[in-house]
């Protein structure tokens, strides 16, 4: 059964991605997309779907925003352009999206049921489930604006929803996937991203088990006799005892034990069960990044010889730049759970619409996505050269990490990136 992965804090952003941003995410996220399901199959992109820091991860990578609740709508809406249209061949369908578009998707499930042959009844009614649980069954403040299901023509699925809370402008984005999934109502969540905000009604922890049967109970009860009840519970007596709600997120906490609440001056955390909290401010710090991993990144783009790639990969004159992003790129198809804990490292890619850590590089972005392209057009026709060129520039990357040293000077890093963001063609919002 699914577990819950991860928890952080995302601060509500609000606008759009400008044009030359989103189609730039829709044609890099089908690519990765696509190296994924070449590499491990189509359920390992659910899988990676489902967990709250790859995610995360996954949209540093393409651009977006490193740390903001905006990275939920951005991505999907790039996959479901960038997908769709290549479903037939790919197998994964996008349905869903926010606002009205989340009330499609039960039509757009069984006119994809009608193409595949999968069950487009039960698909519907996983749909709602899902968005039930999350916006009622669990009452933690954030009300669902968000709904994205995805969905293999083998039957496979995952949905990925976000609610907000405008109050106190942050927003929880919700995991799930299909993937040995017993139930719908007793912890059925591959990952909840989110800050903990108080105290919720969770009825679907399993401790809770015994709740949902007295509620069950309750429904067959004289209505007289429940009001009086009712008028017991409002003004209790100093005898009463009344049990506390559950907590649907254990506390963060330091390696002292001490508790965690990250303010806009903390690091992120992350700790072993996939928890990270993402601050409100905007820029990226040295305390963001695992700076022996992108002392790797770094040590692999600029100082191994790019020749060693770029016979393979075809591309003469493969810059140091070009490479240091297709690293990134490789290691969100091929990397392992432990390598997501730091989400602000793969904005290292390609920057970030707002200027953080720089401006997008668009010619850098552009040149990343025409490698990926080349090396999946060759594997598809049975030429897996290019294709385990780049999974490997992910384990030079490896072996590179194990002997550098942490990246000693994390600013002048930044003040490389800014001062040739205009001969990379660098571009903000």
């Amino acid at each position: 059964m699914p577990k819950r992965t991860g928890v952080a804090d995302l601060p509500l952003h609000t606008g759009t991605v400008p044009r030359w941003l989103a189609d730039r995410m829709r044609d890099l996220g089908r690519l990765i997309a696509e190296s994924i399901v070449e590499n491990y199959g189509k359920r390992e992109f659910l899988v990676r779907l489902s967990d709250p820091l790859w995610f995360q991860s996954f949209g540093a990578v393409m651009g977006m925003d490193w740390h903001s609740s905006g990275i939920t709508t951005s991505v999907m809406y790039a996959l479901k352009r960038g997908l769709n249209p290549i479903a037939r061949d790919l197998g994964i369908y996008v349905c869903g999206g926010r606002g009205k578009f989340s009330r499609e998707t039960p039509t757009e499930l069984l006119q994809i049921a009608d193409k595949t042959g999968v069950d487009g009844n039960y698909l519907k009614r996983t749909s709602c489930l899902c968005a039930k649980v999350d916006n009622t069954a669990v009452q933690d403040g954030f009300q669902l604006y968000q709904h994205n299901f995805i969905v293999t023509d083998e039957g496979d699925w995952a949905v990925v929803q976000q609610g907000m809370n405008t109050d106190a402008r942050a927003a929880r984005r919700y995991h799930w996937c299909s993937s040995n999934l017993r139930s719908f109502v007793e912890e059925p969540h591959a990952g909840v991203v989110g800050e903990n905000r108080g105290q919720i009604l969770n009825l679907t922890h399993q401790d809770a088990r015994s709740t949902r049967s007295s509620i069950l109970e309750l429904t067959h009860e004289n209505p007289d006799r429940m009001m009086r009840e009712i008028r017991q519970m409002v003004t209790p007596s100093s005898s009463m005892v009344v049990s506390p709600q559950m907590d649907l997120f254990a506390p963060i906490v330091a390696p002292d034990g001490t508790p965690v609440r990250l303010g806009s001056r903390d690091p992120i955390v992350a700790n072993s069960s996939r928890d990270c909290t993402m601050p409100s401010r905007h820029e990226v710090r040295a305390e963001d990044v695992d700076l022996k991993r992108l002392g790797g990144v770094l040590a692999t783009a600029y100082e191994s010889d790019p020749k060693d790639f770029e016979s393979l990969l075809l591309t003469p004159g493969l810059g140091p730049r070009t490479l240091q992003s297709l690293t990134l790129v490789s290691e969100v198809i091929n990397g392992t759970p432990s390598r997501f804990r730091d989400p602000a490292r793969y904005s290292f890619a390609h920057g970030g619409k707002d200027g953080h850590p720089f401006p997008v590089p668009t010619k850098v972005y552009d040149e990343s996505i025409r490698v990926l392209q080349g090396a999946i057009e060759h594997a598809k026709i049975g030429d897996r050269e290019k294709m385990d060129c780049l999974n490997r520039l992910h384990a030079t990357q490896l072996a590179i990490e194990k002997d550098c040293e942490p990246l000693a000077d994390f600013d002048k890093t930044l003040e490389h990136e800014k001062a040739h963001s205009q001969e990379w063609g660098g571009r903000t919002v």
